[in-house]
């Protein structure tokens, strides 16, 4: 997007900025300038002078020598000019002063080039006039500029005056890099608006009067809007008894500075307007459409249709097309056809200036191979609220430039109006966001500004549909920030656990989790999260079971990947296959992954998304090894209750004899055992093979991260050794629940150093040895003491039908 600082202040009357001050200005507020071309640059000690006399030069046939009127004085000046003669006022620069380049219009040098007076054949010449090209600009700016030759100014300059100003070149072209949500920025109203609110002036939109004759365009034109989704509006106006001509010297220059080039006052209209209101227009010759009426819809598949470019375009039913009663006349939002252009000989015509949905032009623009400065502010999205006070500006346009004659009315074809956006406005909120402490006036004074409403019942910012990228408070706060000055903005230290430099809760209780893993020799795997349904015959999951109620994938890349995992084991399994079947030995694995739980089919919400933390081994280790990284992980997550493992676990997967949930505190956190040798059999892993699944949501609101610390004993410790014969059916688990329960304060610890069967046993029976430390912390443990505890014990262990080994 460029823009002439001399269009922003005709309608910010007041700002008298250089143009650095307004580069970094409207940088800071939001408004990014890449930089700006001074049209001035290298141009010094320039006037306006009067060739008074022309003589030829005595020694060269294509000199001559002129008497130039500069106002305090009246120099001599040879020149090989061709276009010149004697009263012309023309752009004079003096000696000593500067041009930007020569008249070739090759590249301009960087620091202009100098003119001193001196001797051309022998004359004395004591300055030069300019062509447009070293006053470094061109014919697109300035089309009435010779092609060679001198620059001719009006007859009535000023002699003595500034030419630079007379051909207003003390202006400044600015480059913007607009971001795509701030569609009315793409306009030379919604930038100027910015600049006045940045630099706290007024601003003075132009005023749209209203246009046309006594007729009506109803009885001229019909206008139907089949898909009113791709085209939400479409405005319509015409002017009759069209009279082509040049526009003025302050349009053409306008456009010449955003780099358009100037054609005639009609084509010229339809750019400035689309430069100026940020809306796309186009003109049709009204003679050329067929029964006088536009229809607005897509276009058939295999359609071709050749636009102004004279290309023929392919079609699809994708495409929005303008249609007349016969025929396409032209591709919806991207360019009209050859079969309706304006001609010279154009007597009426009709303007369209509509709104089209940005992503069907985007799409259509890349399938018909064609982009265009309309096409590129379509997709952005406008505002449909602007179309109909842009196709009346250009009405206004041509009456004020004499190019036609109006014709009364609109065809407006509006079916939904766009209303403004309501956003609750909460003062106390935007400062917390931004650390600051501005006031609730102050706030409502930049929304002023930026002609923001504001209801003062409901106490709501109500954001004008120009505004598309206003729909939250936090939208508000940058409004506020971007006026209140980013670098006025104190520092202020981060506030809350996600911001001060650290990891979250949950994320620290993962990485707990990786290192318990890792240094328990587990290496990390990664797996999909797309799996087969096969999986569930694969680990014997029967049919209803909850697990096989899962997230079906739409456009699936295969059967084997169209569902998501509602179990995290198949993908482990499957590593540790491969590293099984290529030879790898004691291979143990762990992953972090979610799984996909949905929470109603069909779905009405998202699943829920669990975290599953999965521990699988072969080789060297057994089903207590992985029980003891299971317990490793909870004392390092402070866990420090007793872990139960119930081994009612009904999961089919695993060995019947070798599997547990895990419960800690009455919630089942996860659950452990060894592969059954069926399932292995499947995944083809010829060893046994152990797995761990910790929930990690069900895990998590048990840790704490509070360490109590308590100083070293005082007093020594007193142990003994329990030997007993236990019923297999007898959980070791069971035996240490009555440890703990009938211990009491004196149980320090206890401690399974033997478990044995055999011929020495019965049948029926297992014999199970702890170590039991006792301890005070007041005094020295007396025998009667411990042997009370320990009759307690063993008063709980015959209940369990154990008995002392003798």
């Amino acid at each position: 997007m460029n823009t002439a600082l001399s269009w922003i202040k005709a309608y910010v009357p007041d700002l008298d900025v250089t143009a650095q001050e307004y580069i970094d200005a409207m940088t800071l507020s939001g408004s990014k300038v890449e930089g700006g071309q001074y049209l001035d640059k290298n141009l010094e000690k320039i006037v306006t002078g009067q060739i008074t006399k022309i003589e030829r030069h005595p020694d060269a046939d294509k000199l001559i020598i002129c008497q130039v009127d500069i106002g305090k004085e009246t120099i001599q000046i040879v020149t090989g000019a061709p276009n010149v003669k004697e009263g012309d006022k023309v752009p004079v620069v003096l000696d000593g002063g500067k041009v930007a380049g020569g008249h070739d219009g090759g590249p301009l040098p960087e620091e202009g080039i100098k003119i001193k007076k001196g001797k051309l054949r022998g004359i004395e010449s004591n300055g030069m006039m300019c062509s447009i090209e070293e006053l470094g600009s061109s014919r697109d700016m300035y089309p009435d500029a010779p092609e060679l030759g001198i620059y001719i100014l009006p007859k009535d300059t000023p002699v003595g005056a500034d030419a630079v100003e007379v051909l207003g070149l003390h202006d400044v072209v600015f480059e913007y890099e607009i971001t795509s949500n701030r569609v009315d920025c793409y306009s030379v109203v919604g930038l100027a608006r910015e600049a006045a609110a940045t630099f706290r002036k007024e601003f003075h939109p132009p005023i749209v009067k209203e246009t046309g004759n006594d007729e009506n365009i109803r009885d001229y034109l019909t206008v139907e809007v089949e898909d009113t989704t791709l085209c939400p509006r479409y405005c319509a106006r015409m002017v009759k008894n069209i009279k082509l001509a040049p526009s003025p010297e302050w349009m053409q220059r306008r456009l010449a500075a955003s780099g358009i080039r100037p054609i005639n006052n009609i084509v010229d209209i339809t750019n400035y307007v689309m430069e100026e209101y940020g809306q796309p227009m186009h003109a049709y010759d009204y003679d050329l459409i067929g029964g006088h009426k536009i229809i607005v819809k897509c276009a058939e598949d295999g359609d071709e249709f050749q636009t102004l470019d004279g290309q023929i375009r392919k079609l699809d039913h994708t495409v929005l097309m303008i249609n007349d009663g016969e025929k396409e006349v032209g591709i919806a939002g991207i360019m009209g056809g050859e079969n309706s252009k304006i001609t010279d000989e154009v007597k009426t015509m009709v303007f369209e200036a509509a709104c089209f949905d940005g992503t069907n032009i985007r799409l259509s623009s890349k399938k018909v191979g064609l982009r265009t400065d309309a096409s590129g502010k379509f997709e952005k999205g406008l505002d449909p609220n602007n179309a109909e006070a842009a196709v009346n500006r250009a009405c206004q346009l041509i009456e004020e430039l004499g190019a036609g004659e109006v014709v009364g009315g609109i065809l407006d074809i509006y079916p939904q109006k766009r209303e403004p956006v309501r956003v609750k406005f909460d003062p106390e909120r935007i400062n917390r966001i931004l650390g600051t402490e501005i006031g609730k006036e102050q706030m409502k004074e930049y929304f002023r500004m930026l002609e923001l409403g504001f209801d003062e019942e409901t106490q709501e910012v109500i954001a004008p549909t120009f505004r598309q990228d206003i729909h939250c408070l936090a939208d508000l706060a940058e409004e506020v920030a971007r006026f209140f000055g980013y670098d006025n903005i104190p520092t202020t230290l981060p506030s809350g656990e996600a911001t001060t430099g650290k990891l979250s809760y949950k994320l620290r209780i993962e990485e707990i989790a990786r290192e318990v893993a890792e240094f328990s020799g587990f290496s990390q795997s990664m797996t999909y999260s797309f799996e087969s349904p096969k999986v569930f015959d694969k680990l014997m999951i029967p049919e209803g079971d909850e697990l096989r109620r899962t997230v079906t994938i739409l456009n699936p890349l295969g059967e084997d990947f169209s569902i998501m995992r509602t179990s995290p084991l198949n993908g482990l399994f499957t590593s540790l296959s491969t590293n099984y079947n290529r030879r790898n030995k004691d291979v143990k694995l762990y992953e972090l992954a979610n799984i996909y739980l949905p929470k109603n089919l069909p779905l009405t919400e998202l699943p829920d998304e669990r975290m599953q933390f999965t521990l699988g081994m072969y080789g060297e280790g057994d089903f207590f090894t992985m029980k003891g990284v299971v317990e490793e992980l909870f004392d390092k997550l402070g866990m420090r209750k007793k872990v139960h493992y119930d081994p009612k676990c009904s999961r089919p997967y695993f060995h019947p004899g070798r599997k547990a949930d895990i419960v800690y505190d009455g919630v089942t956190v996860g659950y452990l055992g060894e592969l059954h040798p069926d399932v292995a059999d499947r995944y083809k892993i010829g060893e046994r093979t152990y797995v761990a699944v910790l929930d990690m949501p069900a895990v998590i609101p048990f840790a704490d991260f509070d360490r109590k610390y308590q100083g070293l004993a005082k007093y020594p410790a007193v142990t003994r050794d329990l030997s007993m014969v236990v019923p297999k059916a007898v959980l070791v688990g069971q035996i240490e629940d009555v440890l703990a329960q009938r211990g009491g304060k004196l149980l320090e610890s206890y401690n399974l150093f033997d478990i044995y069967e055999g011929a020495q046993i019965g049948t029926g029976y297992k014999s199970v040895a702890y170590s039991i430390t006792f301890r005070a912390k007041d005094h020295t443990l007396t025998d009667d003491e411990v042997n009370g505890v320990m009759k307690k014990i063993l008063n709980g262990l015959q209940s369990l039908g154990i008995e002392l080994r003798a």
